[in-house]
């Protein structure tokens, strides 16, 4: 126990032993056998020195009679509870321990041994100024230019590591702000073209427009201005002409007399119908600026949306120089006039012509007093003729679309009507034979229908719970797609009475699509979020998963080939690019968390429902609504009182037009159009 050094550490330098230094193999030898002995002391006393009962080193030694040392609580506690050594078992009390000042000294001693072993130079030199180690002024003054010499270095070091992390940063930023220079540069140079190309057209116009007011003025002025053209006839057969005033006599003057007077009257009506339609014209002018002021405040209203739609397209045709040649066949050629530009004039003039839905009309789906009205599908045939209804009250009901527009009746009767066992919850039209219309129910089975005869054609039983979504391939109308909430797509021929394909997914199917250009691929939205779009040739594994939903995708619509739409319960919509595996756009402004509120596209417009009883309209270019309508209000008296807030169930694009079919909850069934 006394090997141990009791003294003030004074921090040492180990010497660096040169090569050519040599050493005595004694010296190593005695050395290493005096640091082992040290070690293996110092290991054994460490033993020695932990608690019996709680093993740590011990704090407040105790000793007892039978000469056994303990921590002073740890031996209190124990003997509260037993009367006996916890080492050797003999009978112990309270009066029989006595205090280790011995111990405590020696532990104490061990204790800043371990520590100034642990501890770094400093530390080490910090302890010996403390306990008094005398140090020379000399030696201090060395000590504190080498101090002072290492911070200086120190601080060298940190200053020149700090401006190399500037410098790196400023560096990257300067890159970045000069591609967004370049980028900014290249725009300004696109919007200053296309300012100079628009400006000749415009001028070109305006310059055509004048020639035409000329014109009318010139018509409108001189009602005989096509007399030269009359004279040249008349001088080409001005002898039959005369030959006749000969035959005729006195009674062919008076004729002709009669014939001038009626023909001034004529002329003189003329020019009156054409300063109307001048007139017209010139108020139809004075409106246009009213006109345009509506418009620039829906494009000011959007103008981010609509900035980075431009510069998308400007920019997109300088990267890809080959889309620049497939876009001109599609685009009226224009000197100067790049398809970009002339793409987002598309895009600009279809969304600001329409700011409002106008109702058309409407029409009652079922009884007012009959709560189950929901609407679930709502479809056109093939050639916008007939539109078919579905829902919970398990009927289709075809109407006569001219009908319904043009006949202010009170209540508009089903050209059709066919009668199910079950709520259903989706109806397609066979694109090709006019008709065929499929069905989905909530018992699972999926019917096509005859319109003509109002017998069903096929029905599939397979699905083992409820089916969401039924769907007619555009290019194969043999073919149709059902997706259930048996986690299962089944692929079905209207000539076989078994599936022809199975697909099993592991969370239930909301909706199914083909897509409009092939029937070999089909989108699937299903309840985990995400949208599957498989290769029917290949049904191991889907060719891609679109991934960007919170909830469960209820509808899946193709607006092209390579254009997808998806609706979710996260009340967004979203946009994807299937060829390329995309995400394009996501649309927000309806509310939509639990129901299905529908989903329809055209080539430009994306419309779906919400639960706050609105329709709502998107471009397919710009993220926010264009416009919006919400139902009437219903007499809520006459209801049920548990019913809760009605929402927009059903929505139908009429082809490429305007024209939608819109349905709710209530049972009401809109025809709205877009306008001004």
């Amino acid at each position: 126990m006394e090997e141990v050094s009791t003294g003030a550490l004074v921090p040492l330098v180990k010497p660096v032993m040169s090569p050519s230094t040599p050493v005595a193999p004694t010296e190593a030898a005695g050395s290493a056998d005096e640091e082992t002995a040290e070690e293996v002391g110092v290991s054994e006393m460490d033993k020695d020195t932990l608690c019996p009962i709680c093993m740590q080193i011990i704090k407040d030694a105790f000793l007892t009679a039978c000469g056994h040392s303990f921590c002073y609580m740890c031996i209190i506690t124990h003997l509260q509870n037993k009367s006996d050594c916890p080492c050797c078992g003999v009978y112990l009390t309270h009066n029989q321990l006595f205090p280790n000042r011995l111990l405590d000294k020696l532990l104490k001693k061990t204790s800043a041994h371990q520590i100034s072993k642990t501890a770094s130079p400093v530390e080490q030199f910090h302890q010996a100024l403390e306990q008094g180690c005398e140090v020379s002024i000399k030696e201090l003054d060395t000590l504190l230019s080498l101090l002072t010499e290492k911070k200086r270095k120190m601080e060298q070091d940190e200053a020149e590591r700090n401006m190399k992390i500037l410098m790196e940063f400023l560096n990257r930023l300067k890159m970045q702000k000069v591609d967004e220079l370049n980028e900014t540069q290249n725009d300004l140079q696109y919007v200053k073209e296309d300012i100079n190309v628009v400006e000749r057209h415009r001028i070109e116009l305006y310059r055509v427009r004048d020639r035409y007011s000329v014109k009318l003025r010139m018509h409108v002025d001189d009602p005989m201005a096509t007399k030269p053209r009359t004279s040249l006839v008349g001088k080409s057969s001005s002898g039959l002409v005369s030959s006749s005033r000969k035959i005729q006599g006195g009674m062919a003057s008076g004729n002709l007399q009669n014939k001038q007077l009626d023909g001034r009257g004529q002329a003189s009506s003329q020019s009156l119908h054409r300063k109307d339609a001048l007139t017209g014209l010139d108020s139809q002018c004075i409106n246009q600026p009213g006109v345009a002021i509506v418009r620039k405040k829906r494009i000011h209203s959007q103008f981010n949306d609509l900035q980075q739609c431009y510069l998308q397209k400007r920019r997109q045709l300088v990267t890809q120089p080959h889309k620049q040649d497939e876009r001109n066949t599609n685009v009226m050629h224009r000197e100067g006039y790049s398809a970009g530009l002339a793409d987002f004039q598309s895009v600009l003039t279809t969304f600001s012509q329409y700011s409002r839905l106008k109702v058309i009309a409407e029409l009652r789906h079922g009884d007012l007093f009959h709560s189950a009205n929901i609407v679930s599908s709502i479809e056109f045939d093939c050639d916008d003729e007939l539109f078919a209804t579905a829902g919970v009250s398990r009927r289709i009901k075809v109407f006569d679309f001219s009908s319904v527009v043009n006949e202010r009746a009170e209540v508009h009767s089903p050209v059709v009507e066919m009668s199910t066992r079950s709520k259903l919850s989706c109806l397609s039209w066979n694109k090709c034979t006019k008709n065929h219309i499929a069905s989905s129910d909530y018992e699972g089975i999926v019917t096509v229908w005859d319109v003509n005869t109002r017998q069903s054609v096929m029905e599939y039983e397979e699905h083992e719970k409820r089916a969401w979504s039924v769907d007619f391939s555009r290019t194969e109308p043999s073919r149709l797609v059902s997706g259930s909430d048996d986690c299962k797509v089944k692929v079905w021929c209207t000539n076989q009475e078994a599936s022809v394909l199975n697909i099993d997914m592991k969370a239930n199917i909301c909706c199914v699509k083909y897509n409009p250009g092939s029937s070999i691929y089909i989108a699937v939205g299903s309840a985990d979020h995400h949208i599957h779009y498989y290769d029917l040739r290949n049904t191991s594994h889907p060719l891609h998963i679109f991934s960007g939903h919170k909830k469960a995708v209820s509808y899946v619509k193709f607006l092209s080939n390579n254009e997808l739409a998806s609706a979710s319960t996260d009340s967004t919509l979203r946009l994807w690019d299937v060829k390329k595996h995309l995400p394009v756009r996501t649309f927000r402004g309806h509310t939509n968390e639990k129901n299905f509120v529908g989903l329809s596209v055209n080539s430009e417009y994306i419309s779906c429902g919400s639960e706050t009883n609105d329709v709502f309209v998107y471009h397919k270019e710009i993220s926010k609504p264009v416009t919006w309508h919400k139902f009437g209000s219903p007499d809520v008296d006459d209801l049920d009182d548990d019913i809760g807030p009605y929402f927009i169930s059903a929505v139908c694009w009429k082809s490429d037009s305007p024209t939608m079919l819109t349905a709710n909850s209530q049972g009401t069934i809109k025809v709205l159009t877009l306008s001004a």
